[in-house]
């Protein structure tokens, strides 16, 4: 069994696995698997992943399946990853040839009895010009929870990482869901309340700028309104806690959590009974008017067919 399980979720994007392909085979660290799930692809994508199985000098999964979201392909790959560990490289974009050997000095860094109370390490990405993404972690290494970075550290940007594979088996995205994309907050959320990140900053990913993302939907806020209103009731639900070190993030999650309950056809009573945390349900009731009026907006903005 692989080290990592890099996996590459993939929608018409022949033009730029090539990235992802060239990466991995300038990688020092060969303990890995490439798994690509196609969503779907209507272009060349098949001919392209049988002639990079044929030249690869390291294990080359191709899973093509119906176009149905981003967040069953996820589930899919779950299912699928042999690795002890599962990083995400995205089909538009590349790595450093030393970002594996590097994650994993970080992981085997961890002392052995402690590693049950982390779920990963994440390092920083740079552009295709050598920028820096993002801001850097105020420490290295960094050992905190996702939800202390974000509302303690105040960390912003994009970052780039492993989680170990049974870690993230525990928190699949939920399958009977309207639309085709749930933001990723609602794993990372579940993730934060259990397990320690190491952060480090060494930029690892080759974050491209030029292609649009993978899962950026139309503009009609109905298309994912469900994904999204599950999203920002795990906020509220697990994050609460942190209001009175970032209040106005927490009243933005009321508020949009608010507006796709209302475009997933959720009442105001079947809203409240859902959130779960005394803290969640505050800020609902907090974020209510703003929360209405964003709906009417989108109502006005897009009518229902």
């Amino acid at each position: 069994m692989p080290l990592f399980t890099v996996y590459t979720p993939t929608f018409d994007r022949a033009h730029t696995l090539h990235r992802v392909f060239d990466s991995l085979q300038a990688q020092t660290c060969r303990d890995f698997e490439w798994l690509v799930v196609d969503d779907g692809s209507t272009d060349d994508t098949p001919v392209l992943m049988a002639r990079y199985q044929s030249e690869a000098d390291f294990p080359v999964r191709y899973l093509r399946e119906p176009h149905r979201g981003a967040h069953l392909v996820h589930n899919l790959a779950l299912r699928e990853a042999l690795g002890q560990l599962i990083i995400k490289l995205d089909s538009d974009d590349g790595c450093l040839p030393e970002a594996l050997a590097r994650l994993k000095h970080h992981w085997e860094k961890i002392p052995a009895d402690r590693r049950e109370s982390f779920s990963g390490v994440t390092g920083l990405c740079r552009d295709q010009n050598g920028q820096l993404v993002g801001s850097r972690f105020p420490s290295e290494p960094l050992d905190c929870s996702a939800a202390e970075l974000e509302y303690r550290h105040k960390v912003r940007g994009e970052k780039w990482g492993f989680l170990r594979l049974d870690v993230l088996r525990q928190f699949p995205y939920p399958e009977q869901v309207s639309g085709n994309f749930i933001p990723e907050s609602y794993i990372w959320c579940q993730v934060s309340k259990q397990y320690l990140t190491r952060h480090i900053n060494e930029e690892l990913r080759i974050y491209w700028t030029d292609a649009p993302s993978l899962v950026h939907g139309p503009a009609n806020p109905r298309t994912n309104a469900e994904g999204h209103r599950l999203m920002f009731k795990m906020v509220l639900d697990l994050e609460s806690g942190w209001f009175f070190t970032a209040p106005p993030r927490l009243l933005r999650a009321a508020v949009q959590y608010i507006r796709f309950a209302f475009l997933s056809g959720v009442g105001v009573g079947a809203q409240f009974r859902d959130l779960k945390s005394q803290g969640g349900r505050l800020l609902w009731l907090a974020g209510m008017p703003l929360g209405f009026l964003l709906w009417r907006r989108d109502c006005l903005r897009f009518p229902r067919p």
